[in-house]
């Protein structure tokens, strides 16, 4: 029931992609089939759990507790509340103090703390036992209600259901939320002194604390003191954590020590831990170590899925190895893996940064002819580029194909000073049908403004200003004020 299972989230991102991988077998439709697929939040699950029974199809408890968990791991809870909803309402399981803890963590993730509350207080007592009072506890730390969070985690150590690192980990992580890294060392003591054993996941978060307050002592201390305990298996995350706070400090000789110790402990297939050993090296600039561990992990993974390449990419641009991430764009074309155009963009990123604008374009050209998606921003990326050494023409094109990517529900606004950049072009030297047709495109993303009108104004006194006074008049309509650089346009006016 931990809110967390990787610490810190920001230094150690999971990866959110699982180790599977498309093949074109054709697979047996299960439950889990049917609604795994449905991943709008705001479609009912509902329907295919009735349409299903109500076909005749079985339906096993085992199935539905693994629906329950894979929604929540994709952090899909709306949908796997409904599910454990539909479990206990239609009798399909008879819920153990095990499944109310879950439903009770769902709950709270959906609807808040208020109702898992109400749901707590009115389980039998027969089920309110560590599992339950922790996911209610998990639910007032997840909404950093520090005073429910403390009087809760008080009553549970009374009723002897804070044996467990759990309950003191969520506490930790409460402190760590709030920013208040010094109580966390406290929380620690507190364990210790209740006997109750730390787990690798409390020195963690303890070694973050350490590091957020550039402790970097106190985090050895920690490291020994874990390396002494019996019970403690050292492994590659922890060695890592501590590396990135070292690496942060200056500390590159003590940093190194640690990856190193860290990748002695991956195992085998652990492509996660390649990456992040990966990510650190590159923090420290180290091309060689990037490349030996990356290699290591195409030995170990004879399947590298998308986030895999994504992260060495995403590390060699990072020390401008510009050359070597060509090479790994090439092995993920040719891998045979889905597309995902993340991949593609962080060497389009890097070129556009790079001054290397057209090999940027060349890779957009391409994707579009292969009917593949891209996004606005990345051609406004390249547009900015071109707009930054003068070529406006390169620039005006790249921002309407731009324009015309469909973004569905997602907010895209391009920079107004590019904006600007290419309206004044396009007024110098545009057509009124081309700087009509931009500008209709631009009021889809972003409010009208002056500089638009100063296109078309200037671009229609250049052929021949016929529709001069229709345009004044829909910027009047439109709210938009004449200044001086508009009065300077109109005087470039033929007299009629």
């Amino acid at each position: 029931m931990n809110i967390l299972r990787r610490f810190p989230a920001n230094l150690i991102q999971r990866s959110i992609a699982s180790r599977y991988y498309y093949t074109n077998k054709v697979k047996k439709t299960t439950l889990y089939s049917k609604i795994s697929p449905l991943g709008n939040p705001k479609s009912s699950v509902y329907p295919e759990l009735q349409n299903w029974v109500q076909c005749g199809k079985k339906v096993s408890v085992a199935e539905l507790v693994r629906i329950v968990h894979d929604l929540r791991r994709r952090k899909r809870f709306l949908h796997a509340l409904e599910v454990s909803k539909w479990m206990k309402e239609t009798g399909v399981c008879v819920f153990s103090p095990t499944e109310h803890a879950v439903h009770l963590d769902l709950i709270g993730r959906v609807h808040g703390f208020v109702s898992a509350e109400e749901y707590f207080e009115n389980l039998k007592e027969q089920y309110k036992n560590d599992k339950t009072y922790g996911a209610l506890l998990n639910c007032y730390v997840r909404q950093q209600n520090v005073e429910k969070s403390l009087s809760h985690f008080q009553k549970m150590k009374e009723m002897g259901f804070a044996s467990s690192s759990l309950t003191y980990n969520n506490i930790m992580c409460l402190y760590t939320k709030l920013g208040q890294h010094g109580k966390v060392p406290g929380v620690l003591s507190e364990m210790k002194e209740d006997n109750v054993a730390p787990d690798n996941y409390s020195f963690r978060i303890c070694i973050n604390a350490f590091g957020a307050m550039s402790d970097l002592e106190r985090i050895g201390a920690v490291l020994r003191d874990m390396e002494r305990q019996q019970d403690i298996a050292m492994d590659w995350n922890t060695y890592a954590v501590a590396a990135k706070f070292y690496i942060d400090g200056g500390y590159r000789d003590k940093a190194i020590e640690l990856l190193k110790m860290s990748e002695n402990r991956l195992e085998n297939k652990d492509g996660e831990g390649y990456n992040h050993l990966i990510t650190l090296y590159a923090r420290l600039g180290d091309k060689a170590e990037v490349l030996r561990l990356w290699d290591l992990e195409k030995e170990a993974c004879k399947r590298r899925i998308n986030q895999d390449y994504l992260t060495v990419l995403q590390s060699l641009v990072k020390i401008d190895a510009l050359k070597e991430a060509e090479e790994v764009l090439k092995e993920w074309e040719s891998s045979g893996n889905c597309y995902d155009f993340r991949v593609l963009n962080t060497v389009i990123r890097e070129y556009a940064g790079k001054c290397m604008e057209e090999k940027a374009e060349a890779i957009l050209e391409d994707l579009a002819r292969r009917g593949k998606a891209t996004t606005p921003e990345s051609w406004e990326l390249v547009a900015v580029a071109y707009a930054e050494k003068g070529a406006l023409d390169n620039a005006f094109k790249c921002m309407k194909t731009a324009l015309g990517i469909e973004v569905g529900n997602r907010k895209w606004r391009p920079g107004l000073k590019l904006v600007t950049s290419v309206l004044s072009w396009l007024g110098d030297e545009g057509s009124s049908k081309e700087v009509e047709s931009f500008v209709a495109s631009l009021r889809n993303c972003i409010v009208v403004n002056r500089q638009m009108y100063h296109a078309l104004v200037k671009a229609d006194i250049r052929e021949g200003g016929s529709n001069v006074d229709t345009l004044l008049q829909r910027m009047k309509d439109d709210q938009i004020e004449t200044d001086e650089e508009t009065t300077a346009i109109l005087s470039t006016r033929s007299p009629c």
